[in-house]
């Protein structure tokens, strides 16, 4: 993941998300794209006497984090790796798994790679994704670069919420917890060195009829910095982040979200280009002038209970939103 405006040089050795003016696909010849109906934010705004959104622990979260973490370094390919999907697939029992497990050619070589979907079944017609990618970067593969925030911040408050919705399943939409695998270059950041897992998934998708059937698709990354501050992401869909401001508003949270806008390259671009309606929920300034991002210093100290809580509070509230439709 990377800002290349802000870090040109350091994208030459490590390789993460970075500005796009990347736009969404047209549907190919011959193909016509679902009709979905944009509605203004506003009218996603739920009704007085709608149900309470999920409550979640931050400090929970916070707890997932540093015991996910605690693994080390998980880069695909690695023993790490394996260690970080056993994690996630023991605190997900209870839900309905999938392993979307396929072997990827990539940069630096041929791998094999896991998608996790944990599913939580609702009582309304349609599906709520929410995801975030596991794994570490490749080429920082032989330092101690745990990734805490990035990769380890969205995971923590993922299962947080798998636990929760265990206990009180959805009563409206399905929701999705989707944890990508290869997100992270192998070499350096750039369309084809990339989002690998979302890739692989969201042409499977689209080729079955999942992705007509999804609502939302709300993307998780370095959302743990104790300074948290979300960007506006230029290549998601307007609408949603629209609806993303107002839960931000209502929960009285407002002032971390949107102050800066910016084109993200992450794993929402293969499911935009797929036609679901897409949000980057991001942080990718992690310390002063980004300093911590991809390097060793990305370590639990550098995150906060605080900012989990509040990530995960809009993250339940948006849902509550778009469940009014």
């Amino acid at each position: 993941m990377f800002l290349t405006l802000l870090l040109a040089a350091t994208t030459l050795l490590t390789g993460a998300c970075r500005d796009s003016s990347s736009t969404p696909k047209t549907a190919k010849a011959g193909q016509q794209a679902a009709p979905r109906v944009e509605l203004r934010a506003e009218e996603y705004d739920p009704k007085p006497d709608a149900p309470p959104a999920l409550k979640i622990s931050g400090q929970r979260a916070y707890q997932n984090l540093k015991d996910f973490v605690s693994l080390g370094p998980r880069p695909i390919g690695s023993e790490g790796h394996e260690k970080a999907e056993l994690f996630i697939l023991s605190h997900l029992e209870g839900a309905q798994i999938e392993q979307d497990k396929f072997n990827a050619q990539t940069a630096a070589g041929r791998f094999a790679m896991n998608n996790i979907i944990a599913k939580f079944a609702g009582k309304k017609d349609g599906i709520i994704v929410l995801a975030g990618h596991y794994d570490t970067n490749l080429p920082l593969k032989n330092t101690t670069f745990v990734g805490a925030n990035d990769g380890g911040s969205n995971v923590g408050l993922m299962l947080e919420i798998a636990s929760q919705l265990r206990q009180q399943p959805p009563e409206g939409y399905s929701i999705w917890l989707l944890f990508t695998d290869g997100e992270e270059a192998t070499v350096n950041w750039t369309d084809a060195d990339s989002v690998y897992g979302s890739k692989h998934l969201a042409k499977r998708w689209e080729g079955d009829g999942t992705a007509a059937k999804i609502k939302a698709f709300l993307l998780l990354d370095m959302i743990g910095d104790k300074d948290l501050d979300v960007f506006r992401d230029t290549n998601s869909t307007p609408w949603l982040l629209d609806v993303v401001y107002r839960a931000a508003q209502r929960t009285h949270q407002q002032t971390h979200f949107f102050a800066t806008s910016n084109g993200i390259m992450d794993d929402h671009l293969p499911f935009r280009d797929a036609g679901i309606p897409v949000a980057d929920i991001i942080d990718l300034n992690y310390g002063f002038d980004n300093i911590y991002h991809h390097t060793t210093q990305d370590t639990p100290d550098k995150c906060s209970a605080a900012s989990l809580q509040i990530v995960g509070d809009v993250v339940m509230e948006t849902i509550r939103a778009l469940n009014t439709h």
